[in-house]
């Protein structure tokens, strides 16, 4: 456990913590208002100060501009992290578009998640009657409850916003309660859709806590693969992660087939919980989880699922989990009667310090892990589990964006973190990277070519693909196709940048 005196402002402990950014907003406090992205060494290198107070989290697109959930200030109903606003907000925090998502019967909470294309997916919940729930197969509805939905808004160009993909939970459900009901039949056989009946209460459940109203699954977190085209999101109160095909449209989405997957909109994945779907194994989350996310590609890890496992260790010890799902191409293997895989983790960092609620983790392209302990603080750890970077901020939510990441040039200029190297054009006789385009093996050559020489590839995106040292080649087969930008450092520190294209 790290000792209290350490928690006055950042602390530096080891140079090999990378240079970047980490991007944060408290709430419910102060602080509400105001954004900030705070670099390495403690300083304030950009902020926003905005009319609305954050509800959850923020997010820093590839243009500079940010995306954040605020606290709509005529909600009708009340909950949780509830948000009800959504909006993008330009370097000076004036409003680029906003939405208002909230009415008696909706209204977005918690989690975000931006898409590439510029749309967004919000959380929210929907308000279902008890004499709903009780046709649907629900035992013992005497009120209201929340179901989970999704909502995808597609920026108007005219300020706000328009509704052009949704999901239901509702459209997916399992009972085998009442035989008289709606949703009825046997659970153990069709994983794909939630038993109505397994989380106890709103606010509740298996998770336990942290709910308010109606909030029966209390969803605090959901991300986006784009390869894939899926989201994976969390909750509370199963005690559980959850993976759907978005590539699906809202009919399909409503239903059980169509989309990549084939099943529409049911689940095609789920991790936590096998009770949740009366099927035995082991419960490798057994109360409330946060921020499920997609390890990055190119990273160590990647295509792994990271998730902040709150009571992961013990009810006072949390930790953060990576599991490797069992991809089938659009789908999930899953044995005929078994839990789906894996059986547990395949790699944890116990945090050192606990929460019972929110927080955030993410792994970076050196391979360290960036930790946002709620109501605590941030703080690093490199790959031996030795905390180099710590900041005294423990928002709900918060991000790590490295030094290339697009959004930081967009909003701080280029080299926002004062690289000193030396960059040079050459020309193809000095050095050259051939075939280009190539379908996946490049070679390099020309007078200035060293024995010596690293090789650095990222995609256009700015995410590190692969490193190598001491090579005259480098292959990208096993990437998707696009253009990839190559670092070349020779002897005596001079690097060169060429981009090539991937066409297989």
């Amino acid at each position: 456990m790290l000792m209290p005196f350490v928690l006055y402002g950042t602390i530096i402990i080891s140079a090999q913590t990378f240079d970047g950014y980490a991007l944060y907003n408290q709430r419910n406090s102060i602080d509400g208002y105001t954004s900030y992205l705070i670099d390495k060494d403690d300083n304030i290198a950009h902020s926003w100060s905005c009319a609305e107070a954050c509800n959850y989290a923020v997010k820093l697109k590839e243009n500079g501009n940010i995306i954040r959930g605020a606290t709509y200030s005529s909600n009708i109903l009340s909950g949780a992290a509830i948000g009800g606003l959504i909006q993008e907000l330009d370097a000076s925090a004036s409003v680029v578009w906003e939405y208002v998502y909230s009415d008696a019967d909706h209204c977005s909470h918690h989690d975000f998640c931006p898409l590439p294309n510029g749309n967004v997916i919000l959380v929210a919940w929907e308000v279902k009657t008890a004499s709903e729930l009780t046709q649907a197969g629900r035992d013992g509805a005497t009120s209201d409850l929340w179901p989970t939905h999704f909502v995808e808004l597609q920026p108007n160009g005219s300020g706000s916003a328009n509704i052009i993909w949704e999901w239901h939970i509702w459209d997916h459900l399992i009972q085998d309660f009442d035989a008289s009901k709606d949703n009825y039949g046997v659970v153990a056989d069709q994983p794909e859709l939630m038993d109505i009946n397994a989380v106890s209460t709103g606010g509740g459940g298996g998770g336990g806590g942290g709910g308010g109203g109606g909030d029966w699954f209390h969803v605090n977190g959901i991300s986006y693969n784009e390869t894939l085209d899926q989201l994976v999101f969390s909750s509370r109160t199963a005690s559980e992660i959850f993976i759907i095909d978005h590539s699906t449209t809202s009919a399909e989405a409503a239903s059980h087939s169509g989309g990549n997957s084939g099943m529409g909109g049911d689940l095609i994945y789920r991790w936590g919980d096998p009770s949740n779907y009366n099927t035995s194994g082991t419960q490798t989350i057994p109360a409330a989880v946060h921020d499920p996310r997609w390890v990055q590609d190119g990273r160590p890890y990647g295509g792994y699922i990271q998730i902040f496992n709150n009571e992961g260790v013990s009810w006072n010890t949390s930790a953060v989990d990576l599991i490797l799902p069992p991809v089938s191409g659009s789908n999930y293997s899953l044995s005929v009667g078994s839990a789906y895989a894996p059986t547990t983790y395949t790699k944890r960092h116990v945090t050192s310090v606990n929460s019972t609620g929110q927080s955030a983790s993410d792994r970076m392209s050196n391979g360290n892990i960036f930790v946002a302990v709620s109501g605590e603080y941030m703080y690093e750890v490199d790959s031996n589990g030795t905390t180099i970077w710590m900041h005294n901020a423990g928002p709900t939510k918060a991000f790590r964006y490295e030094c290339d990441y697009p959004g930081v040039s967009a909003l701080l200029g280029s080299n926002p973190c004062g690289l000193s190297s030396t960059v040079e054009e050459l020309s193809e006789e000095d050095l050259s990277i051939y075939p280009n385009p190539s379908n996946g093996k490049f070679d390099l050559s020309g007078t200035e070519l060293s024995s010596s020489v690293r090789i650095e590839i990222r995609d256009s995106f700015g995410r590190l693909v692969s490193t190598k040292q001491n090579g005259k080649s480098f292959n990208l087969e096993k990437e998707p196709n696009g253009m990839y930008f190559v670092s070349i450092t020779l002897d005596g520190g001079k690097t060169f940048r060429k981009k090539v294209v991937l066409a297989k």
